[in-house]
């Protein structure tokens, strides 16, 4: 007899409270094995494939691809030991008895549990008590038998009880293949005749019934009587429903940058000044630095590793900009060191990772981390600890082909840093109109931490500083 556990959805830690069904991996009527991902969920912070710690045949999924799902709710259910050995149509009480018994230690050991732990779940929970069903004798007079209430779990056990061609007993099915054959196509299985041994169901047999059905729903479509031409054009144009407008429920990454970006838009009073600088200068610097060769060589250096190197310095000259406020107690905090954020747009949405220590680092280490963190969130494998404790953000969008832009504020930072595309545009330079590197910077800013005049000081430095990059001499 087969014994159906529940999996829940476990907590996947970090505090999260819920999860989106994004695949199902397995479907009911499948055999899965012990520690096999069986669903693949996302979170506020990452994917996850969630392991299955039974091994057994999935007899119910609860839950809808896109739909959200709190931790602790039913995933799906397992019978264990529903695939150990074939069930006869009408068997004795001593075979069943010797059945179960035999069946025993591998429904136990499958309901062991497995080796692979998540937060909330493990291997060392008991299991769940079995119920044993007597087989109903053929001989008994036809009184009502009495119905054996099952558990409050939908389970699609491997033999159902019914009615067989007239007579009551278990329908000879063993294979899920055969049974979710049948549910796909609306086959019922007491009604077939298995040409299997001991009478059982093969999928030649629900094959053959399938195609009975198809016959039959096509002579009835022949043998139906033609309606009019007529009656048809109003039908038709009755038929034609107004389009309906989509709805996107806004989940896992969408959802947490939405809620981010509400509270930015709703807590802080932000003001946004921008200027146009001329990058020609920082250009052929960094050109200079990638083509440098022998012991002043390196690893390349991007143009965002430069700018966030630039921002680190703005920000020690300017540090009512690398702070936060308290609302609670009505204080601006000072934050000592700079962790920067850096904006990156992946195929699961914006995500802002951190360099940590920013202050520390120069452009060649900055550059290095951009790049590590980059790979990590390309391939969804960011840590939630790589997404939080920000103290100020750099923002190119000009990646994106556009030349400004008002940023919103990575809440509860004070400030962030929007570049635009660097472009060769009309400048007059020395006094002479010349084609220069061009490019926008915008900084929105949080007005309680600071005026315009300090928030404008840092915006011309940081142009000073694109436009003649040996101002950064200074800071070295």
């Amino acid at each position: 007899m087969a014994q159906v556990l529940e999996f829940k959805l476990p907590d996947l830690g970090e505090g999260l409270t819920e999860a989106e069904i994004v695949r199902w991996l397995v479907e009911v009527g499948d055999v899965v094995a012990i520690d096999q991902p069986v669903v693949e969920v996302e979170t506020a912070k990452a994917m996850v494939e969630v392991p299955c710690p039974y091994g057994g045949v999935v007899t119910a999924r609860f839950g809808e691809e896109g739909s959200e799902l709190p931790v602790g709710a039913p995933l799906l259910t397992v019978a264990v030991g529903a695939t150990e050995a074939p069930a006869s149509p009408a068997p004795s009480t001593s075979s069943a008895s010797g059945a179960s018994s035999a069946g025993a230690p591998a429904a136990e050991e499958s309901s062991a549990g497995s080796g692979n732990v998540l937060v909330g779940y493990g291997t060392g929970a008991p299991a769940a008590r079995r119920r044993r069903i007597r087989p109903e004798r053929v001989g008994t007079p036809a009184a009502p038998a009495p119905v054996v209430e099952p558990e409050p779990v939908p389970v699609a056990v491997p033999a159902v009880a019914g009615e067989v061609n007239g007579q009551q007993g278990p329908v000879a099915v063993v294979s899920p293949l055969v049974r979710r054959l049948a549910r796909q196509h609306e086959i019922d299985l007491r009604r077939l005749t298995g040409s299997g041994p001991d009478g059982l169901i093969l999928r030649a047999d629900v094959d053959s019934a399938i195609r009975e059905a198809e016959e039959a729903a096509r002579a009835q479509s022949r043998t139906a009587p033609a309606e009019p031409a007529v009656a048809e054009a109003p039908t038709a144009v009755a038929a034609a429903p107004a389009a309906a407008a989509e709805r996107i429920p806004l989940r896992g990454v969408r959802g947490a940058v939405a809620d981010k970006l509400s509270r930015s838009r709703s807590e802080i009073p932000d003001a946004t000044c921008w200027v146009d600088a001329d990058a020609t200068e920082l250009m052929a610097a960094r050109a200079a630095m990638n083509a440098a060769s022998g012991p002043s060589g390196g690893p390349k250096v991007s143009v965002l590793a430069l700018l966030a190197r630039i921002c680190t310095a703005a920000l020690a000259r300017y540090p009512e900009l690398n702070s936060t406020v308290d609302t609670a107690a009505r204080e601006i905090v000072r934050l000592p060191g700079v962790h920067l954020g850096f904006a990156a747009q992946t195929e699961r949405g914006l995500v802002v990772p951190v360099v940590r220590d920013a202050h520390t680092r120069n452009a060649e280490s900055i550059g290095a981390e951009i790049a590590r963190l980059t790979e990590l969130a390309r391939t969804g494998k960011l840590s939630p600890a790589q997404l939080t404790g920000g103290t100020f953000t750099l923002n190119n969008y000009g990646v994106f082909g556009v030349d400004g832009s008002t940023p919103i504020i990575n809440h509860p930072e004070a400030a962030m840093l929007g570049v635009g595309r660097i472009m060769p545009k009309p400048w007059v330079h020395n006094g002479e109109l010349a084609v220069r590197q061009v490019v926008q910077l915008s900084l929105t800013f949080d007005h309680r931490v600071c005026d315009g005049g300090t928030a404008g000081g840092f915006l011309r430095y940081v142009a000073d500083c694109v436009e003649q990059p040996a101002v950064l001499l200074r800071t070295l």
